[in-house]
């Protein structure tokens, strides 16, 4: 009776595990909202104007933009989940354009929103306590709703990202807290070279004709409930 009992008092160091049968369940549901910043990976060509002008074009700056997305989770393996996480992504970014030999300097605030649709397969480890790490590796389309206007730069409305990221599960007593980071690095060249709204304005057809692709990159903070 002794040693029954004593295996019954806890030690001073057990902590009480939270939902201990969370992970085995086949599906889960849960949303995110969260946090990005939009990069362009701009390839220049080194054109030169009829006047000789030679335009360099950057994103200097980060700007923060809102996301907000749903989750469904299909559990495979112990240690293997497939998520989907479809979401919309409001966001800018600040494009300038400098004339290498007079210094001229013009900006273009790009502004967007993009309804996504990430595939993502986590990878988790082994569950300590209340806390388990896990990082992901996927794809995932975007389509951009923002209406097009006429501008130095013009981008496509679909892209595509390949995306790897890490977060942590922490189990609480009513629901799992996932704070997660992602990269996305865009697969396409977004840019749209064919400009018929531009022939006869050269003087904005320039900053296009400097540039032989660009590619979009975006960081995505999400803090999942599930």
């Amino acid at each position: 009776m002794l040693m029954a009992s004593g295996v019954m008092v806890a030690k001073p160091n057990d902590k009480l595990l939270n939902r201990p049968y969370a992970d085995l369940k086949r599906w889960h549901l849960g949303f995110s909202v969260g946090m990005h910043v939009q990069d362009l990976n701009l390839t220049h060509n080194g054109f030169l104007t009829p006047d000789g002008e030679k335009w360099s074009l950057e994103v200097p700056a980060f700007s923060p933009g809102f996301c907000l997305n749903v989750l469904a989770d299909l559990r495979l393996h112990q240690y293997l989940n497939l998520r989907f996480s479809p979401g919309i992504y409001f966001g800018s970014k600040n494009v300038y354009m400098m004339e290498y030999y007079s210094g001229e300097v013009m900006k273009q605030d790009v502004k967007s929103a993009y309804v996504v649709a990430p595939i993502d397969l986590k990878i988790s480890g082994n569950r300590l306590h209340n806390v388990r790490p896990y990082v992901t590796t996927g794809f995932m389309a975007s389509f951009d709703v923002t209406k097009k206007r006429t501008d130095y730069l013009v981008f496509n409305t679909c892209d595509a990202y390949l995306t790897i990221g890490m977060g942590v599960d922490f189990y609480l007593p009513f629901f799992k807290f996932i704070p997660e980071i992602k990269f996305c690095f865009g697969l396409s060249d977004i840019l749209k070279h064919n400009r018929p709204d531009l022939e006869d304005d050269m003087q904005t057809y320039k900053i296009t004709q400097s540039l032989s692709k660009v590619k979009s990159n975006m960081v995505v903070i999400n803090f999942y409930f599930e």
